[in-house]
């Protein structure tokens, strides 16, 4: 078992949910990632998505494609990532799931990619654009690396049958239609997509798109096994990205996030 199989273990035994934070690699600089990610430990996080910069993230809404850019512009590379994450793994066990386009492993190369996330301690990965059918042609044998799948409001459900087979460590469903974002309320419908979800897979499934309260995360944690924050969490860097204690700062606005999250038992 990986860290994600071992941590939803864990969880399931404390009777928690997890809750997933989300930072785009490299924003504001890639230097300060190992650090950001360590703050995001100590304020609650169980899982971290550390999002590849992308010139065309089309799933993305403005924040995190500002963010994006600020990590491009900062020079930000997918093998400096990986030297990131290995330094985030001399001082923590925390999982650690790659949430990217295909562009950016096409263009190093699967067999590569696949080997510098292995070796650098990632433990899942997450292709917005990859469809199963070509995620099972392109990479079917990841080795120890989980296949995160996205499941949406809209995905009928032969091809929710389809995503469920086809993944592992545990589905992300996409909560609401549309790009990533804050938002006021949490969505409808939510209960029903997760019944049809887990009429499949026995794969925990994490709530996602637009949740950046707590009382939302606490909405969101009793339905799902896990709740993940990202525009939130890129926003608040975005607003202190000249803070010398950034770090400290976004400790203290993800903790409410966090804790909202664990209060929730199934």
């Amino acid at each position: 078992m990986n860290r994600i199989d071992q941590l939803f273990n864990s969880l399931r035994e404390k009777k928690q949910k997890a809750f997933v934070a989300y930072l785009v690699a490299g924003d504001p600089r890639l230097e300060d990632t190992p650090g950001l990610v360590l703050a995001l430990e100590k304020a609650g996080a169980d899982i971290i998505e550390l999002g590849v910069p992308f010139s065309d993230p089309l799933a993305d809404g403005v924040v995190n494609q500002l963010g994006a850019q600020r990590a491009l512009e900062s020079g930000t590379t997918l093998r400096g990532i990986f030297q990131a994450v290995q330094m985030i793994r001399q001082k923590s066990q925390i999982p650690i799931v790659l949430f990217t386009y295909y562009n950016p492993i096409f263009h190093l190369g699967l067999a590569e990619f696949t080997r510098l996330s292995m070796e650098s301690g990632v433990d899942g990965v997450l292709i917005l654009d990859l469809p199963p059918e070509e995620a099972e042609k392109e990479w079917p044998n990841h080795g120890s690396l989980k296949r995160i799948s996205l499941i949406a409001p809209t995905t009928p459900p032969d091809r929710i049958a389809k995503i469920a087979r086809s993944s592992s460590g545990f589905i992300y469903y996409v909560s609401r239609e549309g790009v990533t974002g804050m938002q006021d309320q949490v969505s409808s419908g939510i209960a029903a997509q997760l019944a049809a979800i887990r009429s499949h897979t026995s794969l925990p499934v994490c709530i996602g798109f637009g949740i950046s309260k707590p009382e939302q995360a606490a909405a969101v944690a009793r339905l799902g096994d896990g709740v993940v924050v990202g525009s939130a969490i890129v926003n608040h860097i975005a607003q202190h990205l000249h803070h010398a204690d950034l770090p400290q700062q976004l400790r203290h606005f993800v903790e409410p996030l966090a804790q909202a999250t664990h209060q929730e038992s199934p």
